[in-house]
């Protein structure tokens, strides 16, 4: 693992350029933007995407996506419903048995698969493993300390990524359960996104901690339904981020709930973001999984509602809360 590609050039994109270079590995990294390649080359800054964080000026920016998969491993961090166009636009140059480390947090549109799915389907030759968990590029750019899960079905993968990647400041854990990885990752977007609805409707903290529990439920009701571990749900990359995303100005899918919230359409901020609020587009697509599987999945069902279908913000926090009463976990009898 010493020539690190990156597809990808967003913040999450660039700050793993960071990272890949503090452990000593050489850096390739592809960049959709010209502007963005040029200025990661020439002014070693992406303030496009990361601003105000000054890049080792040894990472290279290239607008060749075949130059950035010529490496040992390459790390996936374009936007969810970019993966498979860009894997297929590189399928000819992935050498067999080099790792695919998947970034992307979401869940395909039209197909339903998981970002694994997709990558299995363009990829087969490609080792796979998720990184995800509770992170703001911008405190990893500068050096706060951040955990985060490599899961992975493959053991020795696994090891590897945590041993070459962990920094004193970037802490990697190791999980075998992608699935449950991918999972908490997509649904924790859309949860964020109906938190930051109750925020912006000013209605308390008390009903934002019940949307973030009650979503949880609904994650690993449908993690349970496609093969996950509970405790994946329970760890970093479940829990931790859905709690990071969901309390946060910071989140992307948070600060566009809010705006919903404070009476803004869907598309009018979307029009004004550069930056991708993955939620947006998780949001009619974990449904679609929720509804293939037999998965009771409420929130989710009313945040796509106000995005997606024109639903009335206070009807539909209404009908949230006129649902029937019942037990908490299903474990209970009476």
């Amino acid at each position: 693992m010493e020539q690190i590609g990156i597809i990808g050039g967003g913040a999450w994109g660039t700050v793993l350029a960071l990272i890949a270079r503090k452990t000593g590995r050489s850096v390739v990294l592809w960049a959709h933007e010209p502007e963005v390649v040029a200025s990661i080359n020439d002014s070693h800054v992406n303030d496009a995407f990361l601003p105000g964080v000054t890049l080792d000026p040894e990472i290279r920016a290239t607008s060749d996506p075949l130059e950035a998969v010529a490496s040992d491993v390459v790390f996936l961090a374009t936007p969810a419903q970019h993966l498979r166009r860009l894997c297929e636009r590189v399928r000819g140059g992935w050498k067999r048995k080099v790792p695919a480390i998947i970034c992307a947090k979401g869940i395909e549109q039209n197909t339903g698969l998981l970002m694994s799915e997709v990558v299995s389907e363009v990829l087969p030759q490609a080792p796979i493993a998720v990184l995800s968990g509770p992170t703001f590029a911008i405190e990893v750019a500068h050096d706060l300390p951040t955990a985060v899960t490599a899961a992975t079905e493959h053991t020795r993968l696994g090891t590897a990524i945590a041993e070459n990647f962990s920094t004193g400041r970037f802490r990697i854990y190791r999980s075998k359960d992608p699935v449950g990885a991918q999972i908490g990752g997509a649904v924790k977007n859309v949860m964020a996104i109906g938190c930051g609805i109750v925020e912006g409707r000013e209605l308390g903290d008390n009903a934002r901690a019940a949307m973030m529990t009650r979503g949880l439920a609904e994650i690993v009701r449908l993690g349970a339904a496609k093969g996950a571990q509970t405790e994946t749900m329970m760890g970093l990359s479940g829990v931790g981020d859905l709690i990071l995303t969901s309390a946060s100005m910071q989140s992307r899918n948070f600060s566009l709930g809010f705006a919903l919230g404070r009476g803004e359409k869907a598309a009018d901020i979307l029009a004004g973001r550069r930056s991708v609020a993955e939620g947006v587009y998780t949001a009619s697509s974990v449904n679609a999984m929720a509804a293939r599987l037999g998965v009771d999945m409420p929130i989710c069902l009313a945040v796509d509602a106000v995005l997606h279908h024109g639903a009335d913000v206070d009807r539909t926090i209404a009908s949230l809360l006129a649902r029937p009463l019942k037990a908490e976990t299903s474990t209970e009898t009476t």
